[in-house]
C-alpha cells in the first residue's frame, strides 16, 4: 500500500519559518498531483497549496500566498512546504495528499486519493 509520511512540524514563533516534508513510499507518486491541506481544532480541513506532477505549476490559498512555497523533488519522492512569516492562525495539523491527475478541483480534499498521517504545526504569538 502506497504511503505518504509528513515530517517537520513543531512549535515556531510568529514571524518564523518552518519546512514540512512529505515523503512517498513509491516512485508512482512522481507522476501524481500533490497538495497540502490543514485542519485546525474545531474547523474543517482546508486547502493550502497544490502542485502538478512536475512542480511546474503551483497554486495557493489566498491566506498563505506570498508566505508559503510548495515544491517537490521527484528524484527523492518528496514534496515540501516552506512556511515563512508564520502567523498564529497557521496553527493546525498539516496533511499532504496525492491524486493521479491534476484538474480544477485541486482545492477539494475529497478529490485526493492518498493522505499522510499529518504533522502538527503550532505558531506562538
Amino acid at each position: 500500500q502506497a504511503q505518504l509520511v509528513e515530517s517537520g512540524g513543531g512549535l515556531v514563533q510568529a514571524g518564523g519559518s518552518l519546512r514540512l516534508s512529505c515523503t512517498a513510499s513509491s516512485a508512482t507518486f512522481r507522476s501524481y498531483a500533490m497538495g497540502w491541506f490543514r485542519q485546525a481544532p474545531g474547523k474543517e480541513r482546508e486547502f493550502v497549496a497544490a502542485s502538478t506532477w512536475s512542480g511546474g505549476n503551483t497554486y495557493y490559498a489566498d491566506s498563505v500566498k506570498g508566505r508559503f512555497t510548495i515544491s517537490r523533488d521527484n528524484a527523492k519522492n518528496t514534496m515540501y512546504l516552506q512556511m515563512n512569516s508564520v502567523k498564529p492562525e497557521d496553527t493546525a495539523v498539516y496533511y499532504c495528499a496525492a491524486r493521479p491527475w491534476f484538474d480544477r478541483h485541486y482545492v477539494r480534499s475529497e478529490e485526493y486519493d492518498y493522505w499522510g498521517q499529518g504533522t502538527q504545526v503550532t505558531v506562538s504569538s
